[in-house]
């Protein structure tokens, strides 16, 4: 490796091994990015230096003066990074109704990581026409049936950002089981496994589990287990809403750790919290049982999202077992009052299910977000408090009710997680960044429900509140935890730091102004401070504006297939 002698660096700098200099160059680059403060993403210190890109990849590091680019842009005082990776999106079906994925490409996102639990593939024939049955404000046909092919669907639609996915155990499970609430016979469990396996060949990155949502919540450790062996047959890894985030949260950390160690996987947890009051001193007993399978060789890490308020829906306010066998059981059961009562009696009192409304301390609490039934939208924004007040019913009744008469799940936002706590996980050097949000804009279909506002500011908060104002961490290490961190983890090819042949995903943002907007009461609002986006080399934000370029790719696991292809 050759050193640039006008490369302007500190002693500090030396370590950094990626970049490279081509003094002498006289060459023309499709794209040349000066003297901007390069954050490598390995968690180096910034050196200021000039940056090219040729076609869809970095083509020289250093002191480029020589060289000139079809397009130049001035970095001045700018960071200039990687793109960052959305380690939990659900931009799953956002990405289908308009693909410029704006509320995450405005922040840096260049990578949406999607598949909590659930994917969107295998959708056979005879899941296609209940997965329709569930749609809300966005219809979409399902032209596929496979999780590769529908990746593919997205990419061959036009989408700005580069795309991947989990394998969702739930999926698995669907697939063969149903929405019963039983364990698989063996016969069942090995076509789950071959069903993993099949999506790792087709580029997932790993398997996940959501453990708190039926039917996902039907699954026993052995199956976890079983699943998480077939995704670590090709380079996967395991993955985890945990079965609780509350009251049980230190016994479902164990159960994690137990198919992580059993099925011999590296293993993340999803939105890492320790969520209710009662149970906000539990995260230091997490933080040491985490690093206590570190220390033994363990590959265990997670990711978390920079506000004190989850988003889901009330069926996290309801008991499982009502909801064996599907949604319109779901519903059906709570329209009989012997289970309608036990429910609500549960929904009070119960803490041996993952009850968000109990532990976020009460229906004043819970925000209501986004329904189906445009009868019901006005209550878009109120609290579950203010709607029981309003008709006149108790909070358990009217959740009841409003799921009832939704047909859906009813979004909902619990409060439910304490802001030093959120300090604490940002300065964990295994954490890494995620939305668990779908990629908006402030427009069309997307007005009609109130997305949770990590939406449109999770990342731009943790560099501008965060990282900026409060000095959590330093701004190479939060880079660092957005691009090679999750990189790593996910063993992704070529992306994730400022490389020589690495894909040119990159962002240009003023440290100074980098800021989210959105609220809780006003979230379609875009974050700001980033001002250039590259994905692929193709620039899709100049200025702080999109250009409406969609060169997003599918981004592939270790398993897929076409590596031996060359793929």
């Amino acid at each position: 490796m050759s050193w640039c002698p006008c490369l302007r660096f500190s002693v500090a700098l030396v370590a950094i091994t990626s970049v490279t200099a081509a003094c002498s160059s006289a060459d023309r680059y499709d794209v040349i990015i000066r003297n901007g403060s390069l954050y490598d993403g390995a968690g180096n210190p910034p050196v200021v230096a000039d940056l090219a890109i040729r076609g869809d990849t970095i083509a020289a590091i250093g002191d480029l003066s020589l060289a000139t680019g079809d397009t130049e842009i001035d970095a001045t005082d700018m960071a200039v990074t990687p793109g960052f990776i959305n380690l939990m999106s659900w931009a799953t079906e956002s990405l289908i109704e308009d693909g410029l994925s704006q509320s995450d490409i405005r922040q840096g996102v260049t990578l949406e990581v999607m598949g909590e639990g659930t994917s969107m593939g295998p959708l056979p024939d005879s899941l296609k026409e209940w997965a329709r049955s569930q749609q809300g404000d966005i219809r979409y046909e399902i032209p596929w049936t496979t999780l590769g092919e529908y990746l593919e669907h997205l990419v061959e639609r036009g989408v700005s950002p580069n795309v991947a996915s989990f394998m969702g155990a739930t999926s698995a499970r669907v697939n063969v089981v149903g929405f019963d609430d039983r364990a698989p016979t063996t016969e069942e469990l090995e076509r789950m496994q071959e069903i993993v396996r099949e999506g790792m060949r087709e580029g997932a990155v790993g398997v996940s589990s959501a453990l708190i949502y039926a039917p996902g919540a039907y699954a026993l450790t052995p199956e976890l287990i079983a699943l998480a062996e077939a995704a670590g047959e090709f380079g996967g890894i395991y993955i985890s809403h945990l079965r609780s985030e509350g009251n049980q949260l230190l016994e479902a950390l164990d159960e994690f750790l137990a198919i992580a160690r059993e099925a011999d996987v590296p293993a993340e947890i999803y939105h890492l919290k320790a969520a209710g009051e009662a149970n906000y001193g539990k995260l230091d007993e997490v933080i040491e049982r985490v690093e206590a399978a570190r220390r033994e060789g363990m590959q265990i890490t997670a990711d978390m999202y920079t506000y004190t308020a989850g988003a889901t829906g009330l069926d996290a306010s309801m008991p499982p077992w009502v909801q064996a066998g599907g949604p319109e059981a779901w519903y059906r059961r709570l329209q009989d009052p012997e289970i309608r009562e036990r429910v609500i009696d549960e929904m009070r009192h119960s803490d041996d299910w993952e009850n968000l409304l109990l532990m976020s301390g009460g229906a004043d609490r819970a925000l209501l977000v986004e329904f189906k039934q445009d009868s019901l939208k006005y209550l878009t924004g109120k609290t579950l408090a203010e709607v029981a007040e309003l008709r006149g019913t108790s909070p358990e009744e009217t959740a009841i009710d409003l799921v009832v008469q939704d047909q859906s799940r009813v979004g909902t936002v619990y409060f439910m997680m304490s802001e030093d706590n959120v300090r604490k996980k940002i300065g964990l050097p295994w954490v890494s960044f995620c939305s668990d949000a779908a990629s908006l804009a402030p427009e069309g279909v997307f007005l009609r429900s109130n997305p949770h506002p990590r939406a449109y500011g999770s990342f731009a908060r943790l560099l501008g509140r965060y990282v900026r104002d409060e000095g959590v961490i330093p701004l190479q290490e939060a880079i660092r935890r957005l691009t090679s961190l999750p990189a790593e983890k996910l063993s992704i090819r070529r992306r994730g730091q400022l490389e020589l042949g690495f894909f040119a995903d990159v962002v240009i943002f003023d440290p100074a102004t980098i800021q989210d907007h959105a609220t809780f009461s006003e979230p379609h609002q875009y974050a700001t401070g980033v001002l250039h986006v590259f994905v692929n080399g193709e620039q899709v934000i100049g200025d702080g504006e999109h250009t409406g370029a969609t060169p997003g790719r599918v981004v592939r696991g270790p398993g897929w297939t076409g590596w031996e292809e060359g793929g």
